[in-house]
């Protein structure tokens, strides 16, 4: 199933895309896409409707968070070979972690807001991992087992505030709008194997990222198993898994986002975001 949410900022409705690509009206059957939503519970129960019987959206709605109930964005530094090349650092032994603030979440096509002062905000497309039961010192085998599906993920990052303002990735990850998901989320049984997708990135309609998570340092089950040693995992939380080369830091000279500039970025069958940077009001 590709579950969505769409409308207005905060006037969400609860939808699902169907195999011909509709958007159909989920609120006759739900009231939200929801942590109970995303229980295997939830999905099974989800899955008993037929898309058909469904209202079909008309025209082409704001697409939101594809879901509500994320109590933790935990970003995954360093996690492509090729991007810690580039970054000039070297290749983990154990997996990088870091917060992004919930505050920072956004829908797939809203705008990118730059901070005010900002001068090397950067993009990093990413496969988001979405938990669908709680997930506490769980073994390999079955860490995909918690998983409820994957989605599109932009790990914004502003470079200076991380990397030359302390020692805390935090400071660079956290700002409003630095965190877009979606446009929809792909439950788990449709993608029998995230370690073999496609991701990319284009700036101004040049592609500058175009990667597969088979490059991954630590896997989406390492990931979830690893995590789930060191905090509770819960339904609706994301991990946002690394991202590929092509970052505007790695360029030389290095290039980062201005107001005006577009990024469209997408990920084999999760679908595409697009935003256009704008300079947030202070």
């Amino acid at each position: 199933m590709k579950l969505v949410r769409y409308g207005a900022d905060g006037r969400e409705k609860p939808g699902l895309i169907d195999a011909e690509g509709h958007l159909r009206d989920l609120s006759v059957a739900i009231e939200s896409i929801d942590q109970g939503t995303l229980s295997p519970q939830g999905l099974n129960s989800l899955r008993s409707i037929a898309p058909e019987s469904l209202p079909r959206v008309k025209g082409s709605p704001r697409l939101g968070v594809p879901f509500t109930g994320i109590s933790k964005l935990i970003g995954v530094g360093l996690n492509y070979r090729d991007h810690a090349q580039e970054a000039g650092m070297p290749i983990p032994a154990e997996p990088i972690l870091f917060m992004k603030a919930t505050t920072c979440i956004s829908g797939p096509n809203d705008p990118l807001l730059l901070p005010p002062g900002s001068v090397k905000t950067d993009w990093e497309v990413e496969l988001a991992i979405i938990i669908g039961s709680v997930a506490r010192h769980v073994p390999l085998e079955t860490a995909l087992d918690h998983v409820a599906g994957y989605c599109v993920a932009n790990d914004v990052s502003e470079r200076e505030y991380q990397l030359e303002r302390g020692s805390q990735w935090d400071k660079g990850k956290g700002c409003d709008t630095f965190g877009p998901l979606g446009p929809w989320l792909v439950t788990r049984d449709e993608v029998p194997e995230p370690q073999d997708l496609r991701l990319w990135l284009e700036l101004n309609g040049t592609r500058v990222q175009d990667g597969s998570t088979a490059n991954m340092v630590f896997g989406c089950a390492e990931l979830v198993a690893y995590i789930s040693r060191f905090m509770t995992l819960l339904p609706g939380d994301v991990i946002v898994s690394g991202t590929p080369s092509g970052v505007g830091l790695g360029m030389k000279p290095p290039r980062f986002l201005k107001a005006g500039d577009t990024l469209r970025l997408g990920i084999d069958g999760l679908g595409v975001q697009a935003q256009t940077v704008a300079a947030a009001r202070t």
